[in-house]
């Protein structure tokens, strides 16, 4: 039996400024996207439930504590899933503060199997919490799913989780619809990233969040039964924490270890960091710096880099075979212009900046993403004789492409210039998500591994030089971005998940 749904609500309306832009997000790249929609059914029978979607909120019922304060210890074969239980004693109100279990599972109304009934599990279970506030969190954990798969097989199971849009109420679970909008208003996103910098400004809206949302998220809880939970956004840590410390204390709650795995290279809000994880895996030693100013003990914090697919560490064939696979000029420079998933950015203006300065000198491939009319539009161009324009929708070989390409222009999402560094190409960046990608142009420019300029005609302008007189410049770049690349990251991470679940 589910809540009414919550989908035609209106929307969330004026809410405080300030909080929308916690849901910042780290791009990575183009990245296939797929999730179900509220109201659709799910079976929650099955051992292997599936992620996202919405639990069915119980907070239209009354729970009821479990017997008196002094006998509620947790025990893996009773309290958690106890149906109902009356008791007296301080414990009678802990379910209306941590979430425990309730009224609802008395007359079966509750549909999910118990997990703690098992005495033996064949699999560890891990709980991914992201938010789909841009492409970069979901794509960092599925990286993160597939390298378990790839070095572990079946030992574990993995479940991604969109905690924020799927498990909170209304109006909280509108705030992520917010995202897109803000970003393309510089002054309204800024205000709020800055203002939310400070624990006295974001810990009372995430310990309100805590309040309101405990019991959907320890239904989460209940439900998936997790050995390890692993956030992979800036706005999950202080919540779930908060929830999972005090369903431990009040005894309703097996204690679980918590990770938190970073998604930007140098700039990262404050939230990213809260003291009381078990670890904090950073991309960069500047992220490292900003966890340990925040508080957390240097033993939690290890560098290893972006957990990107795993797709980038493994072997491919020579430029040249690669060339000739995609259908490309096996001799000309080759430019590779990317707008994430949804084709985003001024690429109609660059490519033809590049046709009018650059020509034939180079050939052009450009990542158009699922923007069906900038394909037909670049399409529709016509292009001088000799020069190479490959226009191509969603692709799912980006690591062939970017090994086959020389040079890379791209936004300064942290997840592409990761991938760029792999691949061993030089990143001119065109532009930036504020606050949280501004790091990464001074990031790319200290290391030497690319350039920074967002008007399409001086693009244009960088490119000819880097295909004709500043062709030694291009090549020193591109073999300090090959050893910057780290494309064993995400197995490292995993390799340390995996010993945390131990």
């Amino acid at each position: 039996m589910e809540a009414p749904a919550t989908s035609g609500r209106p929307p969330a309306g004026l809410m405080t400024l300030t909080s929308w832009p916690l849901l910042y997000h780290s791009t990575a790249g183009s990245t296939s996207q797929g999730s179900l929609a509220q109201g659709s059914h799910v079976d929650f029978s099955s051992q292997q439930p599936s992620a996202p979607t919405r639990l069915p909120t119980r907070a239209w019922l009354p729970s009821f504590r479990l017997g008196g304060s002094g006998s509620n210890k947790w025990s893996n074969k009773s309290h958690l899933h106890r149906p109902f239980a009356l008791g007296v004693g301080a414990g009678t109100g802990g379910s209306m503060l941590y979430g425990s279990v309730g009224a609802a599972q008395l007359g079966g109304f509750w549909p999910f199997k118990s997990k703690a009934k098992s005495k033996g599990k064949a699999k560890k279970r891990i709980l991914v919490l992201m938010s789909d506030t841009g492409g970069g969190h979901r794509a960092s954990a599925e990286a993160i799913r597939s390298g378990f798969q790839i070095l572990y097989g079946n030992q574990y199971q993995l479940d991604i989780v969109d905690i924020w849009s799927q498990h909170t109420p209304w109006p909280m679970n509108q705030i992520p619809k917010t995202y897109s909008f803000l970003v393309k208003n510089g002054f309204l996103w800024r205000f709020g990233y800055y203002t939310q910098q400070p624990r006295f400004m974001h810990v009372p809206f995430l310990k309100m969040t805590a309040v309101t949302a405990r019991r959907h998220i320890a239904a989460v809880f209940d439900h998936y039964n997790p050995d390890l939970i692993v956030s992979v956004h800036p706005l999950l840590q202080l919540v779930p924490l908060t929830i999972l410390h005090n369903r431990i204390k009040a005894g309703i709650q097996r204690p679980i270890k918590f990770a938190t795995v970073v998604t930007d290279l140098t700039t990262c809000h404050n939230t990213w960091f809260h003291k009381n994880v078990d670890r904090c895996f950073v991309a960069t030693e500047e992220a490292k710096q900003r966890a340990l100013t925040m508080g957390i003990g240097q033993h939690k914090v290890t560098v290893h880099g972006l957990p990107i697919r795993p797709s980038f560490s493994q072997k491919l064939p020579s430029k040249h075979r690669l060339r000739q696979q995609l259908g490309m000029d096996l001799q000309k420079p080759a430019v590779l212009l990317v707008g994430g998933g949804e084709g985003m950015g001024a690429i109609e203006k660059i490519v033809q900046a590049l046709v009018e300065q650059v020509g034939p000198a180079c050939q052009v491939v450009a990542i158009c993403g699922r923007n069906k009319g900038l394909i037909k539009r670049l399409e529709a161009k016509p292009y001088p004789a000799g020069m190479q324009v490959t226009i191509k929708g969603f692709v799912d070989n980006m690591p062939e492409w970017m090994t086959a390409c020389d040079m890379i222009i791209s936004k300064a999402g942290p997840g592409t210039i990761a991938e760029s560094f792999i691949c061993g190409l030089p990143v001119l960046l065109n532009g930036f998500v504020p606050c949280q990608e501004e790091g990464n142009v001074p990031f790319v420019l200290k290391h030497q591994v690319g350039a920074y300029e967002d008007k399409p005609a001086k693009i244009a302008q960088i490119i000819h030089g880097w295909v004709h007189e500043k062709r030694g410049e291009l090549a020193a770049m591109a073999a300090r971005a090959k050893a910057m690349g780290q494309p064993q990251a995400v197995f490292r991470i995993v390799e340390d998940l995996a010993t945390m679940c131990a």
